[in-house]
């Protein structure tokens, strides 16, 4: 039995990394010790942790005025020690609101006491489109421009050639759950982050891409939200999540092995068309996101009719079809086609959405 898992995250690994894992996890490299066990001060993950490092910077040739950051807390983390770290000069934040995640964002800054301006966003048309500022923005008045690239829930995406014009000011990207699924420059921004359960490795591992000179941390930003502690310490400075890291590094020479990100982009681009191209004829299911802005790894769809749907998903998963079910903030139906979704995956879903038409 095969069963494709379209979840939004935790999500799909690759199966050649869980065989590994599998196979290492009673004794890594023969240490008679798990992955498990070991200690983050051994020299075996030293050894882990740099490798992983340096496979990153590879695959996304990130520049050497960046660091790379290894945190805990997902993406959600990331909404509190971004502002903590980098706006507060200005302590004022430009903020393109295109759904529920850049929502979040948002709200957690103005918390903690930043000010937020929404220049730009697609709230009437309940997301189903990307907002771009709304007036010239400026670093004279705002620390950076918040941009979530990726909108896992509504099916949206700011490819590398439609990203919004920031001028001068700082781009900060989150990028949870398109992460080395499609390329980008990472010199296009100021700062990237990922929460890694989506496309890099199991839940517990946050990845910080950010310019060394941006990191500017208030003066009571918690330990656990301050970027400088991480730097001098390599990411160390507490027990950091060794088995997602162990496991992100796996993936990445993975993702090594079949090219790098730009022959990743090509096969996901070929897996979501698969999809795509059947929605789009199709007489019972719907996407409404334009092409351009269609997601690679999220792509949302609808009958138009709440017990329809949720009858899918229950026919989705006596086929082995798992976490088709949409947002609960927004219903509907959701395939996420995630690095590790092989197109075989996409192509099954396509047969059983035909299925389900048929008889509907």
């Amino acid at each position: 039995m095969t069963v494709y898992n379209f979840s939004a995250g935790p999500a799909v690994m690759p199966k050649p990394v869980i065989e590994q894992i599998q196979r290492e996890l009673p004794s890594l490299q023969g240490s008679g010790m798990s992955i498990l066990e070991i200690s983050h001060r051994s020299q075996r993950f030293q050894d882990i942790i740099d490798t992983t490092k340096q496979d990153l910077k590879d695959l996304l040739n990130v520049p050497d005025n960046y660091e790379i950051l290894f945190c805990q807390g997902g993406g959600t983390g990331q909404f509190a020690a971004v502002p903590l770290n980098l706006a507060n000069h200005h302590r004022k934040i430009a903020l393109l609101d295109s759904g529920h995640w850049a929502s979040g964002a948002a709200n957690e800054a103005t918390n903690l006491g930043y000010d937020v301006d929404i220049v730009g966003n697609t709230k009437a048309d309940n997301y189903q489109s990307l907002p771009y500022p709304d007036h010239e923005l400026s670093s004279s008045q705002y620390d950076y421009l918040y941009t979530t690239i990726n909108n896992t829930i509504e099916g949206t995406t700011y490819h590398n050639d439609i990203l919004p014009d920031h001028k001068d000011i700082t781009l900060v990207g989150d990028m949870s759950s398109n992460f080395m699924a499609e390329h980008y420059n990472v010199s296009d921004f100021g700062l990237i982050f990922a929460g890694a359960q989506k496309n890099l490795a199991p839940a517990g591992v946050t990845i910080v891409i950010v310019r060394k000179d941006l990191i500017d941390p208030a003066a009571h930003t918690p330990k656990i939200l301050n970027y400088e502690p991480y730097v001098k310490k390599d990411s160390m400075f507490n027990t950091p999540p060794v088995f997602p890291i162990y496991a992100a590094g796996l993936v990445a020479k993975w993702l090594k092995g079949l090219g790098g990100i730009d022959a990743m982009e090509k096969i996901n681009r070929q897996k979501a068309a698969v999809l795509y191209d059947y929605l789009d004829e199709s007489k019972l299911f719907k996407n409404h996101v334009k092409p351009s802005e269609r997601s690679l790894t999220n792509i949302t769809f609808t009958t138009g009719d709440a017990d329809l749907d949720a009858q899918f998903v229950d026919f989705a998963t006596q086929h082995d079809l798992i976490s088709i079910k949409g947002h609960r903030s927004v219903g509907g139906l959701r395939a996420s086609l995630y690095n590790a979704m092989p197109i075989d995956g996409a192509k099954a879903l396509v047969d059983c959405l035909h299925q389900f038409e048929q008889t509907h």
